[in-house]
């Protein structure tokens, strides 16, 4: 394993050179590690089944100590490959808040946030390419 990242790796058994190839991936590529499922009525709307999360999608989430909880996607970190959400903090002793990270393969997503138009094209496109 000489390189650090190969765009030709393609996959391997062996689970260290699997998280070699994430840690390493460069951020165009972890943005697509970001992706979390549609809730059931998203997929059948939007004819996917998986999308990366975007700040202001409202999600729920489906493992962990905050099981169940919902709320909106505060921020984004890809670097990190985690995501901040709104109601979901640890008090610490001093009385602050923080926010704790979560993986976005541990939420669904609820409901979308279209605010960008680019991302309203990506949607459109799949619905049109599903219907040929």
């Amino acid at each position: 394993m000489k390189n650090k990242f190969s765009k030709h790796w393609v996959s391997s058994k062996q689970p260290r050179k699997q998280r070699k190839y994430i840690v390493n991936a460069p951020l165009h590529i972890k943005h697509k590690f970001l992706a979390a499922h549609l809730s059931k009525d998203l997929i059948k709307k939007y004819n996917k089944r998986a999308i990366p999360v975007r700040k202001g999608d409202t999600v729920k989430i489906v493992r962990g100590k905050f099981k169940k909880k919902a709320g909106k996607i505060e921020k984004v970190l890809p670097k990190k490959t985690r995501v901040y959400i709104e109601n979901i903090q640890n008090i610490k002793r001093d009385g602050s808040k923080t926010y704790i990270p979560i993986h976005p393969s541990n939420l669904i997503i609820t409901e979308l946030n279209l605010e960008d138009k680019e991302r309203q094209k990506i949607l459109q496109r799949n619905k049109l390419e599903t219907k040929k």
